[in-house]
């Protein structure tokens, strides 16, 4: 059994995994209905493998993920092909921004096809651990058809609550999973506050993004396969302590939990020794959806705060095309804006114009189709490069979080559609084709 214990990420107090479920009972005590999660816990293993993968076995075996998660043993870890996406050079990519050490994390290729199924399979084997047979969700759509696709592979229940706005397509696959799925009129953070009292009233257990400690860790995987993957597509001879490390991770951010669990990750290889730096986190975010970057430029340049005060910014209005990223007040604002801090990382705004664009330019560079969230990674790198935030020397990790298949409608924004031809030679003109 991986022996653990949670740490409070905002008041370093710790705990032993039963005395708490969710929150540090200290710092939950000063939570504001719609605001940022107090006393968001970290997992902390007690001891740490001395390799990140054993020779043979891919990255996402159950005996590997049991060496990096808090779980009894590889046996409660199910053969779900979550993880184990892959780290793409991307030629096209290269060649059009002049970046020589570019790649791109194609987590599009997970069972539901976005990054969160990473956090959902964690929190449905805790939740079996723990002898619930109902998880609760509340989800711009990714997550809850993550946890969906999971809990019907384990033989358990999901209720998930979406904001009635969330794409049909998302809607339609996460209803096929069998998800009893709750639309609501309103936003996705009124979903999230219904979701937290649903849970407490029927005895559900909780996967809300932050909340749930198991989140942060589920996706830390991600960090740790992009180490992985680098030093093994790079070929680089390694020993244990001759992991390759990029100079930049660039990734698209609603809550904030996918790039706290990115943070995690690297922190994890770093004290195993494997590791002896960590990446800069690039944060990206829609315009009308950027509290995270706003808070990133506060504490940077504000005079009034203490020393190891987060300021967080205000709401944001929470309505751009990469629904993934709606939100109005990100629960893990403090501690996505701590890792940034932390890493001495940065953050960078980008308009939905920016965005579709986007779309069908990495689609059309790279052979990988994202949604408007994953999009929205690759127009925050352009951005970056004209801001000189990043420069063409580094080695540069892209994230691509969800598939474009979960959006069509965003996808055929800038699209114009051909009209059908007859059959016919003589209809087939060059003027078609080029």
């Amino acid at each position: 059994m991986a022996l653990f214990h949670f740490i409070c990420t905002e008041c370093g107090k710790t705990y032993r995994e039963h005395d708490v479920e969710l929150t540090c009972p200290v710092c939950e005590k000063l939570q504001v209905t719609g605001s940022f999660a107090r006393g968001v816990l970290h997992v902390e293993l007690e001891s740490f493998p001395k390799v990140i993968a054993k020779r043979g076995l891919p990255i996402n075996h159950p005996e590997v993920l049991a060496s990096h998660w808090p779980v009894k043993s590889a046996a409660d870890v199910p053969s779900y092909p979550v993880g184990d996406t892959p780290l793409l050079p991307a030629p096209g990519i290269r060649k059009h921004l002049n970046l020589k050490n570019f790649w791109l994390k194609d987590d599009t290729r997970n069972p539901s096809g976005s990054t969160k199924d990473r956090a959902s399979l964690l929190v449905a084997i805790k939740a079996k651990e723990y002898r619930k047979e109902i998880i609760v969700t509340a989800s711009t759509g990714n997550a809850a058809t993550a946890l969906a696709a999971v809990t019907a592979g384990m033989g358990l229940k999901s209720v998930v609550f979406v904001p009635a706005t969330a794409p049909r397509a998302k809607l339609v696959q996460m209803m096929n999973y069998g998800a009893k799925v709750i639309p609501v009129r309103g936003t996705y953070d009124d979903a999230f506050e219904l979701s937290i009292a649903a849970a407490k009233k029927f005895n559900w257990y909780n996967r809300n993004t932050a909340l749930n400690p198991f989140t942060i860790e589920g996706k830390k995987t991600l960090g740790i396969e992009i180490i992985e993957n680098l030093t093994r597509e790079s070929k680089a001879p390694r020993g244990a302590r001759e992991y390759l490390v990029p100079d930049v991770v660039i990734i698209p951010v609603g809550d904030g939990v996918i790039l706290a669990g990115i943070a995690k990750g690297f922190s994890d290889l770093k004290k195993a020794g494997l590791i002896s730096r960590v990446p800069r986190l690039l944060a990206v975010q829609p315009e009308m959806s950027s509290v995270i970057v706003r808070s990133l430029e506060l504490n940077q340049y504000s005079k009034k705060k203490a020393k190891n005060d987060i300021l967080i910014a205000k709401p944001s209005p929470a309505n751009s095309v990469a629904d993934s990223l709606n939100v109005a007040m990100p629960r893990n604002a403090l501690l996505a804006v701590k890792e940034i801090l932390s890493s001495g990382g940065d953050g960078v705004i980008v308009d939905d114009e920016a965005i579709l664009d986007a779309i069908q330019t990495l689609s059309r560079l790279s052979g990988v189709f994202p949604e408007p969230a994953g999009a929205t990674a690759f127009a925050g790198l352009l951005s970056a490069i004209e801001q000189k935030l990043v420069t063409k020397n580094e080695t540069i990790v892209l994230v691509v979080t969800g598939t474009g298949l979960k959006d069509i409608t965003a996808a055929a924004e800038k699209l114009a559609m051909p009209e059908p031809i007859s059959p016919t030679m003589e209809s087939l003109t060059l003027d078609l084709l080029y």
